[in-house]
């Protein structure tokens, strides 16, 4: 049977979706992060080296990373669901469930550090430094990646139901989550109709919506 090591607020929440939709039973391993750090237990590092979620155990086969999980189960369990059979929808397909963690999620990660960088308790004397610093940074190139980003998002969602066919693939459960930040967080607002509209999509699915059970309530914070 398929294991999920399920770290809270994580990831591995888009995994447990994945699951629900192909119809494969699973078992999910809880894990908490670290009350002071927020990182993940070192009990993770017994199942993957890197510590980190999500991971799958699967007999004897572990899994890591989103992509490659998403691809595994895919593979092994979808007999045609979530996977697309057009030239052109697997070019899509490929783009879009590289592109997730390959080029939204690193500027959306860098605001996150930044803003705390901003609001973290510091000596008065390095806080003006620190938001300067980080004002910068968000201004000319965090920023300026983010909004060109979504753009690019926006426009292609104006015109697609889904990223990769008509129907919902493992590219879709591999965008759902640098998404959902965008638009739980104001990020991605009124201006980015066609996401928030992609997003109560997602939402609106009995499988995410047994996952979110399944694996608990979480945050982008």
């Amino acid at each position: 049977m398929v294991v999920v090591h399920h770290l809270e607020n994580s990831r591995s929440q888009r995994i447990l979706w994945a699951l629900e939709e192909l119809g494969v039973p699973y078992e999910v391993k809880r894990y908490e992060r670290n009350k002071k750090t927020s990182l993940a237990p070192d009990s993770l590092k017994k199942v993957h080296p890197l510590g980190k979620s999500p991971v799958i155990t699967d007999g004897d086969i572990t899994v890591a990373e989103s992509g490659a999980i998403i691809e595994y189960l895919v593979g092994r369990y979808g007999d045609g669901l979530l996977a697309v059979n057009e030239e052109d929808q697997l070019r899509a397909y490929q783009y879009w469930l590289h592109f997730a963690e390959g080029s939204l999620m690193p500027p959306l990660l860098l605001k996150l550090v930044f803003d705390k960088v901003r609001k973290s308790p510091m000596p008065f004397f390095a806080k003006p430094i620190a938001k300067s610093i980080s004002g910068k940074v968000m201004k000319s190139f965090v920023g300026p990646n983010i909004k060109n980003n979504l753009a690019f998002i926006e426009d292609y969602l104006a015109t697609h139901e889904w990223f990769a066919d008509n129907k919902l693939t493992g590219a879709d459960i591999q965008m759902s989550f640098p998404l959902e930040a965008t638009v739980a967080s104001g990020v991605a607002d009124q201006q980015y109709p066609s996401i928030i509209a992609y997003v109560k999509r997602i939402h609106a699915r009995s499988g995410y919506q047994k996952a979110l059970t399944v694996g608990g309530p979480y945050d982008y914070a």
